[in-house]
């Protein structure tokens, strides 16, 4: 298979964030967030006024998606909240564990919130990729995990993709609608190619995962076959998501974090027009 490159790209978001990660798009507003977990802030990006909104967080944020009801769920560094419309804070699942903070979460097809955590120092196996339910209700996934990253789903939700980023792969699970099952590699991402970050699938079931220290994105093929490399002028690519009015434009989060000389988009969001077709992603259920 012939592996396309783009290098195309816009500055949807002039940013300096500390660890830009997690963009979601919000079909219900209309607009797309994005977080800073190191920065402790929440951004929102309206692409057709240009309007933004920045909140900040009392802790470390891992990931933030839109409720079917309106508000928001957080996984926040002591666990799970909700932000309710009027702004409302309540906790769904309070866990606090010394040392340990939340990375990325996705929202299943049925409305669930899986979200990851990893310890702050990286240390191996002390992290934790969970199921949360809309009613609080906890069901691990997977106990021992480093860096949990990137998930998402295939259009017809039979298979999960999930990133531990230290073992430089993108795993698959067949999904039949309750737990992840039958895990096995769909692709490792080579030495000195970065390692796999957050990710999105498309409307064809392709893959799309940011690589850490790669300073690009990729799209793999439900196979695991590379077919488009998309190139960006910053190293520390965090995560994708497709957005915009037809899902078709991929928004980038990037992270200035450790970069002793930053190139002037670290910590922005990039934009991709026009790069493929989204899905468009459940609301959490809590």
């Amino acid at each position: 298979m012939t592996t396309t490159a783009h290098t195309r790209y816009e500055v949807a978001v002039a940013a300096e964030a500390t660890l830009g990660e997690g963009p979601t798009w919000d079909p219900a507003a209309g607009r797309l967030i994005w977080i800073d977990v190191l920065g402790s802030r929440v951004h929102t990006y309206d692409p057709a006024t240009g309007r933004r909104t920045v909140r900040t967080t009392d802790q470390h944020v891992g990931a933030v998606k839109p409720r079917a009801n309106g508000g928001l769920v957080l996984n926040l560094r002591d666990g799970v909240a909700l932000l309710d419309p009027d702004d409302t804070f309540r906790w769904l699942h309070h866990e606090p564990v010394a040392g340990r903070r939340a990375n990325d979460a996705a929202v299943a097809p049925d409305g669930s919130l899986w979200a990851g955590t990893m310890r702050y120092d990286e240390a191996t196996g002390g992290g934790t990729w969970a199921r949360v339910a809309g009613d609080g209700t906890v069901t691990t996934l997977l106990g021992d995990v480093t860096v949990s990253n990137g998930a998402g789903w295939s259009p017809d939700g039979s298979r999960v993709y999930y990133v531990d980023t230290p073992t430089r792969r993108v795993d698959v699970f067949d999904y039949d609608g309750e737990l992840p099952h039958n895990r096995r590699p769909l692709v490792t991402i080579e030495e000195g190619a970065g390692f796999p970050d957050g990710l999105t699938v498309d409307a064809d079931g392709c893959v799309w995962v940011a690589l850490w220290d790669g300073g690009a994105v990729r799209r793999y093929t439900p196979t695991g076959e590379l077919d488009r490399v998309v190139t960006l002028p910053t190293p520390r690519t965090t995560a994708c998501a497709f957005g915009g009015a037809g899902l078709s434009d991929l928004y980038v989060t990037t992270a200035r974090v450790g970069l002793t000389a930053p190139h002037p988009t670290a910590g922005s969001l990039l934009v991709i027009p026009g790069a493929g077709q989204g899905v468009a992603q459940p609301a959490f259920t809590g």
